[in-house]
Order: structure tokens, then sequence, then C-alpha cells
């Protein structure tokens, strides 16, 4: 269910038929929550239709999106299909553009007989008039997602790779070198200056990097789950550090405030510097040059951060300032940076995300399976899904 309330929406659940309702966080993607600050809310861009549906076998949400046009803030809205299974979301569209005489007065989505259909209310103060739309290409669309979806899950199953609550995977998939497609189709990366390897990229120098903008508003991508709760789990090879310190992933705050919630980087002293609030500490661990690290950042409860190391706490301070509080989200991922030295070369393979926290144990069977099964395993079954050469679908 979604409500209007004081400055945004909130999304609720029920398991029970509707007798009681709890508020679920950072559930459903393209939900304006709260207010960004400084920023009036925009109730003209929310989510309007929102029906559930059987696609594929797979139980879904279907619902409509009214945005910012995404080529021209001045010209008029547009609205977008999104889908979601409650873990990830993908979005699809414009699947309709107002004009400045033709205003979207209502839509309602309507799936029946397998068949998927858009019905309008368009016009302004002196008319309106009502259309149906099929969308059979954007039904098509999400059948095959819906498949990878599927698929990707069975196969990590199969290698005994947590699958509840993932939501994204970099890996081997790529466009020119300068995107890191995510395997699950939803949400790429952008890549700057850097070299493909396997699995993932290196980095070498200084701008050398990759930004997956998995909860941009600006985008029409929006997991807005990040403010609340998440892991990023990375495999990390460190092949040079020179001078200070070389950047290797974090989380990023957007509305132009750039800080890092949380990061990691490595030292020149071989030691590994962790970053909570924009603030580096060096810890006691170290790292060995040219071996792979299983790195995971975390966040519970938007204000406890955590850092593991190969299933060791490297950092974790008592709380951080919690995340929205300020009016800054955290809007993307980085990978390598801005930072280090000319001769810093790393290198970041097989990035998965999860909208939740994940165990000590599930994280060891993550780094139990990357001794093997994950540096094979992963690239087999993307070959054998066909997977490897696939661009995302927007």
């Amino acid at each position: 269910m979604v409500a209007l309330c004081g400055g945004g929406r909130k999304v609720s659940e029920s398991c029970d038929m509707g007798k009681n309702w709890t508020e679920a966080i950072g559930t459903l993607s393209g939900v304006w929550t709260k207010s960004k600050s400084g920023v009036s809310w925009n109730g003209t861009l929310c989510v309007e239709a929102l029906i559930t549906a059987t696609v594929e076998g797979r139980k879904v949400m279907l619902y409509t999106h009214k945005a910012s046009h995404p080529l021209e803030a001045s010209e008029p809205n547009v609205l977008y299909l999104w889908v979601t299974d409650n873990n990830r979301t993908l979005h699809i569209g414009p699947v309709s553009e107002e004009s400045v005489v033709n205003k979207t007065l209502d839509n309602t989505l309507l799936y029946s007989d397998d068949a998927l259909h858009l019905l309008q209310a368009k016009g302004n103060e002196e008319s309106s008039v009502m259309s149906l739309a099929r969308l059979t290409e954007e039904l098509k669309t999400i059948k095959s997602v819906l498949r990878t979806w599927a698929q990707l899950d069975a196969s990590f199953s199969a290698l005994s790779t947590p699958t509840a609550g993932l939501v994204g995977f970099l890996s081997n998939a790529s466009s020119d070198g300068d995107t890191w497609t995510d395997e699950y189709r939803c949400v790429i990366a952008i890549v700057t200056k850097a070299s493909k390897v396997k699995n993932g990229f290196k980095f070498t120098g200084p701008g050398s990097m990759a930004t997956w903008p998995v909860n941009s508003r600006e985008d029409s991508r929006q997991y807005s789950f990040l403010n609340h709760r998440f892991t990023l789990v990375a495999t990390v090879t460190i092949h040079q550090v020179a001078k200070g310190s070389t950047p290797l992933l974090g989380a990023g705050l957007g509305d132009g405030h750039g800080e890092k919630i949380i990061g990691l980087s490595c030292g020149m002293n071989k030691t590994w510097e962790t970053v909570f609030d924009g603030k580096k500490t060096t810890s006691n661990t170290t790292w060995e040059l040219g071996k792979e690290h299983q790195v995971a950042l975390m966040l519970q409860d938007g204000n406890k951060g955590s850092v593991y190391v190969n299933g060791v706490v490297v950092g974790s301070p008592a709380k951080i300032p919690k995340v929205g509080a300020l009016g800054h989200e955290i809007t993307h991922f980085y990978f390598g940076g801005d930072e280090g030295d000319i001769n810093s070369s790393v290198t970041v393979t097989n990035v998965f995300l999860y909208n939740r926290r994940l165990s000590e144990d599930e994280l060891k069977t993550l780094r139990e399976g990357g001794d093997g099964s994950m540096r094979g395993g992963v690239s087999r079954l993307l070959l054998l899904l066909g997977l490897c050469g696939i661009v995302a679908l927007y």
C-alpha cells in the first residue's frame, strides 16, 4: 500500500490480508518517501498505478511512475513502467509522454490473459480523453528479464551463493569498456579510464574508477533501501600501491555532498584504511600484494556501518550519522577513485549487492565459493546462460 504523508509517501505491507500494516522502509523503488533537502516535494512526480501479477511464474508488482523528462527538465513529464519482485527492480520506458496542453490526469495498468495494457486519461482544464494502449514490447522485455532473474538465482543457489535479497551482480558483462553491466539487467555502472579483465575491471592511477548509480533519482534508478541497509561484497586484488592511500570501493552521498559514508582504501604500509562519514582510520590488519581479498561493506538501521575483509571486521564504529538525517542520500557505489598515486593499481571483480545485512556465515559461504567455484563457476554459469554479452535494457 502506498499512502500520502507529510512531505512524501509511505509504503506499508501486510502479512495478514490487511488486518495489520507495518511500514516497509525502502522496499518500493521510485516512491518518493521523503523530499530532498531544500526541495519541496513534487506530488506530480510519483508512483501511480500499482498492481500485482504473476508473469513467467514469478509474483511481481507492476506500477507506473511519473518523472521529469530524461533529456530536458523543462520538457513535459514522462511515464515509466516499473517491475519488481521485492528484491530487484527494473524500469522501462518512457511508455508515455505529456505535452504542454495534454497532461496525464490518471492511469491504470491492466494485466490479464498474458497481455499488459495501459489505460490513461489525458487532457487539460477544458477537455480530456481516455486511451487504452497494449504494452506488447514492454511485456516482452519484462518476461525476458524475469527469466534472467530466475536463471541466475537458480544457478547461484546451485553454487550455494546466497540469493535472498540479492539485488545486483557486476561481473564479466561490459559494453565497449566504458560500462559494467549488471548481470540482472537493472542498473549499469559507468567506467572511466579502466581496463577490462575477467569478471571485472583493473583500475590504475587517479581518475580510474567505476560508479554504480543504484539510487539516482535523476536517472530514475532508485534503490532507496541503500539508505537503511545493504551489503556490498567484492573480490579485490592489490597489484601496486605507491604514495599515500589508494581507494578501493565505497558508498557515496549525493546531492552534491560527495562524501564517502562507508568505504575501504589500502595504505602504502600494507594496512587497510576504513572510511566512515568521510573520516579515514588505519586498521591493525594488513593486506597482501597480489592476493585476492573478499571485501564487504555493510549498513544496518541507517547508522551502523561495518567493513569486513576475508570475514574479519576491520572497521565498525559504534554509530555513524543516520543516512538521510541531513537530507543527503546514498546515491552510488564507487570502485577505484580520484585519489591515489599514478602508479597505484587494483582489480575489482564479482560484485554482489544485497538489500540486507549478510551474516558472517553467509560471507564465509561466499568466500569459500571464491576459492574455486566463484572464480570458475560464475563464469561458467554466465556462459551457459548466454549472458556475457547482454546489454542491459532500459
